[in-house]
């Protein structure tokens, strides 16, 4: 049974100090049948893709402190560990594989999927093939879902990819009518969301909500009449070069699920952190508007007792010598992350199999203790 973030109760310390981040267990939804790990999945190499390790100091890091991220890492860390990546001034500079992964395995990046499919959702935007934010989602899904109750409260685009859409899903609650654990068993998850009943008034507080991140993608799918993987493809993927993407899908195969379980290389989400840091941009290109970038990643609401969230990706800062560091990530269960720290032109990668587990906090330990003390010039 898949498992969503169960906020801890701690909030006062973690605004005290931001170091209990990796106290959420279950992170971010998508967590897959019964939070299993599964084989790697090989696939065949990119050859057309450019990737050359740069010496550290090249990008003005320490590179010595790097590679104690790696070599200090205890074993029970290593235990479920799949991949880290990091790369600074676009160059990657330290690229590391554990238990059987490679750089040609895929790996399932649970609720991470949801940050991938607020992308989808800028470049429909950027095309016209969605107005805005503030359409209401009954003008995508109307037409399936005639008179669903869901459909009829304004529940704006916006209010479902922050989470705030008023509808009774928390996926942190076992108890809530929308949590995940309840959809999943259904055909059609996208019905499931908009059959909900209304908790609240859309647009108060927000509740981690994986069912609205799944909707959003029918929204994307219905705009564009095409499915998820397709659109993904062209506007997404190819332009970064990326050739391996695999889509988990629900409703007898007819939708796909982009709330969580697609499976990409992490130097793939290597691509997409550099694209996002880069504004949109890739190679010349303008693959997302800036402005949705800058929008999706910054603070559009609270969710979940405080938590910043934009558009289905986190925010977060942390403490590096007396400053103040700030940064966008996306979040999967297990430890799939996607670090993106704009003021230190940095982006970092983890992939790892410790699903429900406090082992997946080590990400934010070695981020905070190895790759953002290694920065010794801007």
């Amino acid at each position: 049974m898949n498992r969503s973030k169960k906020l801890p109760p701690q909030r006062a310390a973690m605004l005290a100090a931001c170091a209990v981040l990796g106290l959420l267990l279950n992170a971010c939804g998508g967590g897959g049948a019964g939070g299993n790990s599964s084989p790697p999945v090989p696939v065949p190499p990119n050859d057309t893709e450019r990737w050359l390790i740069a010496p550290a100091a090249e990008v003005g890091m320490d590179g010595a402190l790097l590679g104690r991220a790696v070599s200090e890492l205890p074993a029970p860390a290593v235990h479920g560990m799949a991949s880290m990546l990091v790369l600074r001034h676009g160059k990657p500079v330290l690229e590391q594989y554990w238990n059987g992964y490679t750089k040609d395995t895929l790996h399932d990046l649970r609720s991470a999927t949801k940050s991938i499919t607020s992308l989808l959702v800028g470049i429909a935007i950027d095309q016209h093939l969605v107005g805005s934010v503030d359409d209401p989602i009954g003008q995508y899904l109307g037409a399936a879902y005639p008179g669903a109750p869901a459909l009829k409260q304004n529940i704006t685009l916006a209010k479902v990819l922050t989470m705030s859409s008023g509808l009774a899903c928390d996926d942190r609650d076992a108890g809530s009518p929308g949590n995940e654990d309840k959809m999943y068993p259904t055909t059609d998850w996208v019905g499931f969301f908009v059959n909900l009943p209304q908790r609240a008034a859309p647009g108060g507080d927000g509740h981690y909500c994986t069912a609205g991140a799944v909707a959003l993608g029918r929204v994307v799918a219905e705009a564009s009449k095409q499915s998820i993987p397709a659109f993904a493809s062209a506007g997404l993927f190819n332009p970064l070069g990326i050739t391996q993407a695999r889509w988990a899908d629900f409703d007898n195969h007819r939708q796909t699920d982009t709330g969580g379980h697609l499976q990409l290389r992490p130097r793939d989400l290597a691509k997409l952190g550099q694209l996002v840091l880069q504004g949109g941009v890739w190679e010349g290109k303008q693959v997302v508007s800036a402005d949705w970038i800058a929008r999706s990643t910054g603070k559009q609401a609270f969710i979940d007792d405080g938590w910043k969230y934009g558009y289905l990706w986190w925010l977060h800062f942390e403490q590096v010598g007396g400053k103040q560091v700030s940064m966008s990530f996306a979040w999967g269960n297990g430890g799939q992350m996607i670090f993106i720290v704009p003021e230190a032109d940095l982006v970092v990668v983890f992939t790892g199999e410790n699903y429900n587990s406090d082992k997946a906090d080590r990400p934010f330990d070695i981020l905070r203790n190895y790759v953002l003390p290694a920065i010794q010039t801007p």
